[in-house]
């Protein structure tokens, strides 16, 4: 049975999820300080839906995109520090097939 996306996650499913080992996701804890997961007596983690994509968001930027600790921290700190500002990019909505065509059209007769 899997969890709902709204589900809390300890530290240990976050890090199967993501691929991450645990002593990462606590060292980014405190590198990063709008990474801040619940904890229960016993220091028990509980990782946020929140707090599951600022990490995702974390690990794109330092494995994929290049980014320095420093460099996500000035990134993430110059967005507000506010979690939100550091999620990706939404896609962008798709329009209707005959929408496009249309656009297409006035374009093309710009164009001419």
């Amino acid at each position: 049975m899997e969890k709902s996306d709204a589900a809390f996650r300890t530290i240990g499913e976050v890090s199967d999820e993501l691929g991450v080992q645990q002593h990462v996701l606590r060292y980014w804890e405190t590198k990063f300080p709008q990474l801040r997961p619940i904890q229960r007596a016993g220091n028990r983690r509980y990782y946020r839906p929140s707090d599951v994509v600022l990490v995702r968001r974390i690990q794109s930027l330092l494995a994929q995109d290049g980014y320095t600790v420093k460099g996500v921290q000035k990134l993430l700190a110059a967005k507000g520090g506010e979690t939100a500002a550091a999620l990706p990019a939404a896609p962008p909505a798709a329009l209707p097939l005959d929408e496009l065509l249309a656009i297409r059209a006035l374009l093309v007769d710009a164009l001419a």
